[in-house]
């Protein structure tokens, strides 16, 4: 299984000095993969959860791929309707090959009503542009005379039945994020049954859980996925690896952008998992 980590590419602590460190420390403790978040503007509805500044996540994963050496590089995800979908594939495929074959793109729809405002994209087309884009890079990535792209995964983004249902037509790891382990025990049937209803094969799982560790265990049923002691995290991991989960990406990040200022408390909490890592 790879473990990842979902690096805050936002808020007063989103600095390039940080962003390096956050990268340096991710792969210096020996993680699979490290993902950035993606918004383009910072409309008053993105900055209550993720104030300015927010660094682009194409651009500054070009930027740290170049810093970096082994670690992978992701988008979790990138809002599929906000670019034209040659752009995304072609950008996509330049960075894929500059840093060595070490891109994943992540794809979701997006749900910030005033930045579709702002960046006039109809906020009612987002699933089916996101089901342009997806379609449009398939492709675009098949002329490797013109892309040279090779082989990109693409994971599919979004808690929704619609966001499952777009992972199983297009054979996709699903990548579903921040949740419960309970309303992931309820959707994994409903995984299998959209599957079975399309007549296709259950994706694989790549999903995205909270990271805090606590002293003392959490009994609360609304626990989130990696909340808790370690040996609760642990074992949530544990439980996605034999759901079907072949990544497991870890954010840190608790809805506080004072937090960004203060990083090491995050990394800490990586060392730890880390260090007993499945």
């Amino acid at each position: 299984m790879r473990i990842g980590v979902n690096v805050p590419n936002f808020g007063p602590g989103a600095t390039p000095d940080n962003l390096a460190r956050w990268a340096e420390t991710s792969e210096g403790l020996g993680f699979d993969l490290l993902m950035l978040s993606d918004h383009v503007a910072i409309t008053s509805d993105v900055a209550k959860q993720y104030p300015a500044p927010f660094y682009e996540p194409v651009t500054t994963l070009a930027w740290l791929a170049g810093i970096t050496t082994r670690i992978h590089l992701g988008t979790t995800v990138l809002i599929a309707p906000y670019r034209h979908p040659l752009l995304v594939a072609r950008m996509a495929a330049n960075l894929h090959q500059l840093s060595g074959g070490r891109l994943v793109v992540g794809v979701g729809v997006g749900w910030a009503r005033e930045e579709f405002a702002a960046l006039d994209v109809p906020f009612n087309r987002r699933g089916a542009l996101t089901d342009e884009l997806l379609r449009t890079l398939r492709t675009a990535w098949a002329d490797e005379a013109d892309y040279g792209s090779g082989r990109i995964p693409i994971w599919v983004g979004g808690n929704s039945d619609a966001a499952i249902r777009r992972a199983v037509r297009f054979g996709s790891p699903w990548h579903p994020l921040r949740f419960t382990m309970s309303w992931f025990r309820e959707a994994l049937p409903r995984l299998r049954n959209i599957a079975d209803e399309l007549e296709l094969p259950v994706p694989e799982l790549a999903p995205r859980i909270y990271l805090q560790l606590t002293e003392k265990p959490i009994d609360d049923p609304d626990r989130r996925a990696g909340e808790g002691t370690l040996e609760q995290v642990l074992e949530d991991i544990e439980e996605l690896r034999r759901a079907g989960a072949e990544t497991v990406l870890l954010d840190p990040y608790h809805g506080d952008p004072e937090e960004t200022l203060r990083p090491e408390a995050a990394w800490q909490a990586l060392a730890t998992v880390a260090a007993h890592r499945p």
